[in-house]
């Protein structure tokens, strides 16, 4: 029986707020960064663009969500993170909108990079606050149902943008409309994670970063950010190239937002019972092979399994690496560490994209998806071989009892 069916009343408390908080990252991550993909398309047709150019476009959003990232922490410190939560998740609606408003490249690369800077900050604040819904709760499903967010917003996009067709300024205003909804929606959700610790969440963003003890899940963690966004972002374009019918792009879109949701039921007892980074390493690999699956056959059948199986999997990989940092970390360290692997997941997302749209461009789309599988498959072999320092651990001693319990669970 998974976390979310074996935890008690106090625990599916903490989980019903995780499931508000989640959001968030359907706002940030499915909205403002994988509808993009959606839309690629129609905008690579309309505007003229190159897959380089296309990929750029990603490329910007990821630079956004590097600085985004590096900034965090210290508009935690002067804000607190409930606050960064909902102004990130305002101006995530208001970058939307602005990508609405025009078509020229500039504009657009800066609308996509303010999108990122504001996905950033409500991506590491509300996995900070989960993390402590998660320890209240003596669980790890407050932390797998707040990444699983990122699915509602791949179902949103997938069920209303295809519908609209070459449609551009219609299909962006209607995902800002739909950020500023679930920014509305999730504003109470920050303050359930901080009530009576907001002194001890600003006082972690001076805590101490632990990368180095931690190399070996950081270099995963780089590879799958240069890899995953990629099968995402060229999936349309891939499926595009190929005429596939809208009802079947609508149909793989909304399955693979669909599995994003399930993913806790599936990953949230594995990421926090299975020992070191086997949880990690496991993900890793079924994403690779998920890719890899889409490239074997382009047959609809095999395609929206490549896609469920990305979808089962690949939010998944955030949640385990926090709770990584979670476990092997002290409480005081938590956000000074997760801003830091955020930084290097955005530096590897940002130049995955537009790296493989310039290989796209002289092979085919189907490149795009290779990148992604080799990608991940090396990440998960170096995270089937990674062991944390017990540096990294050192400081566990200061835990909290709920802390201990959490870790245990």
């Amino acid at each position: 029986m998974s976390d979310l069916i074996a935890v008690g009343p106090p625990a599916r408390r903490q989980t019903r707020q995780a499931a508000r908080l989640a959001l968030g990252t359907a706002s940030a991550l499915g909205l403002a960064r994988f509808a993009y993909g959606l839309l690629l398309p129609a905008m690579r047709d309309e505007l003229h663009w190159s897959l380089a150019q296309a990929g750029a476009v990603s490329t910007a959003n990821g630079l956004g969500y590097l600085l985004g990232a590096l900034v965090t922490a210290a508009a935690v410190r002067r804000l607190g993170a409930a606050a960064t939560f909902r102004w990130g998740m305002v101006l995530t609606a208001l970058a939307l909108a602005v990508t609405a408003a025009s078509d020229a490249y500039p504009v657009l690369l800066a609308a996509r990079a303010a999108a990122g800077a504001a996905g950033a900050a409500v991506f590491v604040t509300g996995g900070v606050i989960a993390s402590r819904l998660a320890t209240r709760a003596a669980s790890g499903a407050p932390i797998t149902v707040y990444f699983a967010g990122a699915g509602l917003g791949i179902v949103v996009g997938g069920v209303g943008i295809p519908p609209l067709g070459g449609h551009l300024h219609l299909a962006w205003a209607g995902l800002g409309v739909a950020a500023g909804l679930a920014a509305l929606l999730s504003w109470t959700a920050a303050q359930a994670g901080e009530d009576a610790r907001l002194r001890e969440a600003r006082a972690a963003t001076a805590g101490r970063v632990h990368v180095r003890p931690l190399w070996g899940i950081a270099l995963a963690y780089l590879l799958f950010a240069a890899g995953y966004i990629t099968y995402i972002t060229f999936l349309s374009a891939y499926l595009a190239d190929r005429h596939t019918p809208l009802g079947q792009v609508m149909l793989t879109w909304t399955a693979l937002g669909l599995a994003v949701v399930a993913a806790p039921a599936l990953w949230s007892r594995p990421t926090a019972a299975w020992p070191g980074t086997r949880a990690l390493a496991v993900l890793l690999g079924l994403l690779s092979g998920g890719a890899a699956l889409a490239m074997a056959a382009p047959a609809p059948p095999v395609v929206l399994a490549s896609a469920i199986v990305y979808g089962a999997t690949f939010m998944g990989v955030p949640a385990a690496v926090t709770a990584l940092i979670k476990a092997y970390t002290p409480p005081a360290d938590w956000t000074a560490t997760l801003a830091a692997f955020t930084t290097i997941f955005a530096a590897g997302q940002t130049a995955g994209p537009w790296l493989a749209g310039l290989v796209a461009d002289h092979t085919s789309t189907a490149a795009a998806l290779a990148w992604t599988a080799i990608l991940c498959a090396a990440a998960a072999l170096i995270a089937a071989c990674a062991t944390p320092s017990r540096r990294a651990g050192a400081g566990l001693a200061e835990k909290t009892p709920d802390a201990e319990a959490s870790t245990r669970q």
